[in-house]
């Protein structure tokens, strides 16, 4: 297991271990050069059922988030979603990218259903997927000055799934 301080992707890492499925934890210490660029890393690679592999980078979240209670926070910036694609080019087509919205249930409410919830250090987790392509398909501007995306909750509802039917 590696040495995480993010608790989103330690929780993420021990929900990986529990259920037993092969991954890959990647080093973020630095940032990847390709051709004269750098390239954001991902968090782990995570092997499927189908022989396929994800690309998965954590988006850890408070699920609400803030004093007004925001449900559905699915917020990336510009260059997550740009790398992420990068990622995907290299590895080739068995390989896709995905973001995993790790939601820290803080609230009375909860994206997925109670059993389907991860217990961890004492917090909820709910992760969900949400392959890059739709997210690029449909994210926009939040922050122009963070170069922020997001997609509008109603559409991140319908397209994002539980983790574990990417598996």
């Amino acid at each position: 297991m590696t040495k995480r301080d993010n608790h989103y992707e330690a929780a993420f890492e021990e929900y990986l271990r529990a259920r037993q499925q092969p991954y890959v934890a990647v080093d973020e210490s630095r940032r990847s050069l390709v051709a004269e660029s750098s390239l954001k890393s991902v968090d782990f690679i995570v092997s499927s059922a189908s022989g396929d592999s994800w690309l998965v980078d954590v988006k850890g979240r408070r699920f609400p988030s803030g004093e007004q209670k925001q449900y559905w926070r699915n917020w990336s910036t510009r260059d997550d979603l740009d790398s992420l694609a990068s990622w995907e080019q290299l590895f080739g087509e068995r390989f896709g990218g995905l973001f995993v919205f790790a939601y820290d249930v803080v609230g009375d409410r909860a994206p997925l259903p109670a059993e389907r919830l991860f217990e961890f250090r004492g917090s909820l987790y709910a992760f969900l997927g949400i392959r890059r392509r739709d997210y690029a398909q449909h994210a926009r501007p939040i922050s122009p000055a963070w170069d922020t995306v997001a997609m509008p909750a109603e559409t991140f509802r319908r397209l994002a799934a539980p983790f574990d039917s990417f598996l």
